[in-house]
Parts: C-alpha cells; structure tokens; sequence
C-alpha cells in the first residue's frame, strides 16, 4: 500500500515543494524540530548507528533506551516505528541502495510486531540540505518512492529533510539538523549529538568506507550489538591518502565539503589509518569468523563479551 499523509496517499508524481504546501502541518512540525538545540546524549543506554547501519528494538530492551546517529550532511537519517508494539528502528541512509534498504527496516520492524494486532507503521526522515549537486533532494525521492512501493501503508509523520533542513550562510548551505535520536520508550525524536560512537568506530567507519551494505547490528532479543565479521582487501592508495592535507581530503572524501562538521577530517584520517592497519581483517581482526559481541554493563556502557560465554 501507498505512503500516506493524513490519510491520503502522496503524489509523487509532483516536486516535494508541491507535498509540502499541501500537508502545511509537515512544515510546522519540521520548523518546532529545527528550532530544539541540539541535545548532548551520554553513552549510558545509548546504541549509537553509524552510515549504512541500522537497529531496531522495542520499549521492552532493558539495555537500549536511545537509539540515534550524527554527522549526516546528504545523508538522511529515518525512524520506522511501530505505533502499537513500538518496535523501532534508525538508520542513517546516504543513497547506496536506497529501495533494498527501506525493504531491510520495514522486515525488521515488522518481525517485531507480528503479534499486535492494533498501531500503525510511521516512518520519519530527517537529514539533507540544499546541496550543490543535488544529492540530498536526491535521496529524498529516493526515500519517498521506496517506502510508497512498500506493501504495507506507512505514514510520513516527520518530513525535516533538504530544504526543510536547510540554512544559508554567506551563501553557502548547511544542514540545520545533523543528527537526532529516538527514545525507544517515549518515541520522542529530537535533535541530538553524541559524544561517544563507539563501540569500535574506525572499525564500523572502515567497513562502510570499503562499500559496505546496509547492515544490522544489534539483536534485541539477546540485548548484544554484533559487530561483524567484515571482509575486505587493502584499500586502494591508502598511504597516498594519508599523505594528502586536510583541505585534499575534505574535497575529495566529502559529498558535501564546505558542510561537514569540523572533525570530519580527523575521522576519516582515523578510519584510513585503521584500514592500513588492517589490510586483512580475516587474519587480524576476525580470525575465527565470529562477530565481536558487546552487552551493556550495569554502568549501562558497552562491554565487549566472549563468544564462548554466551
């Protein structure tokens, strides 16, 4: 079934200016969420998603209570949630494959409501800016006609995206959101940052860095966010990379240079250096072909767990 607005299936026949004047209350809601500062989230109950991740879980999780993600510029970042089991999911979405990946969240959204006959399944995007090169009005249709060829009716509820999400400064565009997060039990988003987006960053930034696709990476029945195996050879013209300067590596390595966040170049340096570090990581970091496996503690952070213990 179609993607809905207020009951009414979207035109996506027409621009996303057109859906905007017709659904004014997706524009007020997008401007009460532009207008929140952006909160501080602390590690403890937090699953932080990085590019091309993303997990789901329910208000019952006794680890999870926040999920969220950052540092989107092009890239859009989608709640799917459930409103009568409040299976939720988040993921941060930059274009790769954008049908595959809407049908990815929806599986697993709804692998957690099987069993509740009343709700309904809303859907809320976020991320993008007027670009120069178009990528995020891009991903925004993209977004659209995936979730409308979806079988099941969805309800575009938060529509915060693009020129929605847009500011000009001196005549260079920026991103007013770069990222938010959902509290699984309230269903409340706002914007957000996050001081810690472990565990093993450069390992999850290196897997999307050499082409990952879209990935899960936690299972809410045993509460464990599963980090790999990932497989990958040596990356192409690594030391050169590292040898360029910062404003090399922003031009080259960014979809939006002048837009990213100030640490971007130190990440991707982190990430590159990590990926020289571990040219097979079949031999160094997953010998024997089992995810590295975290749980919270009762600080409520992750800590890595042994295979053989569970």
């Amino acid at each position: 079934m179609p993607l809905l607005v207020n009951g009414a299936r979207v035109d996506l026949a027409r621009p996303t200016g057109d859906m905007i004047r017709a659904h004014p209350h997706l524009e007020e809601k997008a401007k009460l969420l532009r207008s929140q500062p952006a909160q501080i989230v602390e590690p403890k109950g937090l699953l932080y998603v990085q590019q091309r991740e993303f997990a789901v879980t329910t208000p019952k999780d006794g680890s999870v209570s926040i999920l969220g993600s950052d540092d989107a510029t092009t890239c859009h970042i989608v709640v799917l949630r459930h409103t009568g089991s409040g299976a939720t999911c988040l993921t941060h979405c930059d274009g790769s494959d954008t049908e595959a990946e809407v049908s990815l969240i929806m599986s697993s959204v709804k692998s957690f409501s099987n069993s509740t006959g009343c709700g309904r399944l809303e859907v809320h995007l976020v991320g993008g800016f007027n670009d120069d090169r178009q990528l995020s009005q891009k991903l925004t249709n993209q977004l659209l006609r995936a979730f409308d060829l979806q079988p099941e009716d969805v309800h575009l509820v938060t529509f915060c995206v693009t020129e929605l999400n847009d500011r000009e400064e001196q005549d260079i565009h920026f991103p007013i959101i770069y990222g938010i997060a959902v509290n699984v039990k309230t269903a409340e988003i706002f914007p957000a940052t996050f001081p810690e987006k472990g565990p093993d960053e450069d390992l999850r930034s290196a897997h999307v860095l050499t082409g990952a696709p879209l990935t899960n990476i936690y299972d809410a029945k045993t509460e464990q966010l599963r980090i790999g195996p990932y497989f990958w050879g040596p990356f192409p013209h690594v030391d050169f990379w590292l040898e360029q300067d910062d404003a090399q590596i922003l031009q080259n390595l960014s979809t939006s240079p002048l837009a990213e966040p100030p640490h971007f170049v130190s990440h991707i340096r982190s990430t590159l250096t990590f990926l020289k570090e571990h040219p097979f990581p079949s031999r160094s970091l997953f010998p024997d072909r089992k995810p590295r496996i975290y749980k919270k503690n009762e600080e409520g952070l992750w800590e890595q767990v042994c295979s053989d213990k569970i």
